[in-house]
Parts: structure tokens; C-alpha cells; sequence
């Protein structure tokens, strides 16, 4: 069966028609071509599919696996993918720290990784290494065995302490 969905994608409405059965990862990545949120094991395990979603009625933005996702859920919805951090030709500030620290290797992961830090970045702007570790236990990165990723984390976390000040 297909629906009908109206929804959000990086601050631009969209009405799409989607089969039941698909996720919102297959919607990003086949219908609306936003093929940054990677498709990795589509069982919610690896983290590389991450998005934030703000639910109707919901005061913030929530990582979800998009993969675990059924597209004609998101109805209403407000979907921030990696496509959706940078704003203005600019990068988020969590962006240009992993730049910086060499935090990437092949790059696969790397989207589900900024998104789930970025929530936690949001709800937690000074977070202890435990707490950015638990934030990324869901990604799974084969290649740069994480402390660059922590270290970006922090960076990003140092950089807005700074901006605010």
C-alpha cells in the first residue's frame, strides 16, 4: 500500500508517495537523492543510516536509525540529515572539528557519527568522555579505532564553550 507523506527534509517540505513497507532510509537515499546517510547493515545496528528527527509535538531533535524507520512514520515530521548540519556553504562547528583531527578514514560511518554527536552535542554541550562515548555506542567504525572521534567531539564542544563567552 502506498501513502501519501508530507514532511521536513534540512528545513525544505516535501510530499512524497511511499510504499508502507519502506524505510526512511530508502526514501532518502532512492527518492529524495540525499545519499549521505549511508546504508550499512539495515538493521539498526552500525549507526551509519542516523538521523535527527523531530517528532510532531516533540521540543527537540532525536537520532534514529533510519533504517528501523517506516517511511509513513515520519509523517509530519522535521528530518535533519548529514546533508542538513552545514548551513549557509558553512560547516557545523562538530564538521570542521573532524576535519581537523584527522577523525575520518574512510568516511562511511562518518555521518551517523556527526548526527549522534550532534544530539548529544545539542542536549549537552560539555560532555564528559564517558558521556560522548556512551552517545556513539550505536556507531560502529572499523577504521579509526575512535579517540580522534572523542577528540573531535571535544573540539567542536571547546569551540562553542568558546563562541558563547
Amino acid at each position: 500500500m502506498n501513502h501519501t507523506l508530507h514532511f521536513t527534509v534540512n528545513g525544505e517540505p516535501y510530499e512524497i508517495v511511499a510504499a508502507s513497507h519502506h524505510t526512511l532510509l530508502q526514501v532518502l537515499r532512492e527518492q529524495l537523492a540525499l545519499t549521505g546517510t549511508k546504508n550499512g547493515c539495515e538493521a539498526g545496528e552500525c549507526g551509519a543510516c542516523a538521523v535527527l528527527i523531530r517528532w510532531p509535538g516533540a521540543d527537540r531533535f532525536e537520532p534514529v536509525n533510519s533504517c528501523m524507520v517506516l517511511a509513513p512514520e515520519v509523517a509530519g515530521a522535521e528530518i535533519v540529515t548529514i546533508e542538513g548540519l552545514a548551513h549557509d556553504d558553512q560547516l557545523d562547528p562538530l564538521q570542521e572539528a573532524f576535519i581537523v583531527t584527522g577523525a575520518t578514514q574512510c568516511g562511511f560511518c562518518t555521518p551517523g557519527i556527526l548526527i549522534n554527536a550532534r544530539a548529544l552535542l545539542d542536549r549537552n554541550p560539555d560532555p564528559s568522555d564517558a558521556e560522548i562515548r556512551a552517545a556513539l555506542v550505536g556507531n560502529l567504525c572499523r577504521c579509526t579505532g575512535y579517540i580522534r572521534i572523542l577528540d573531535a567531539v571535544k573540539m567542536a564542544a571547546r569551540t562553542r564553550k568558546e563562541a558563547l563567552r
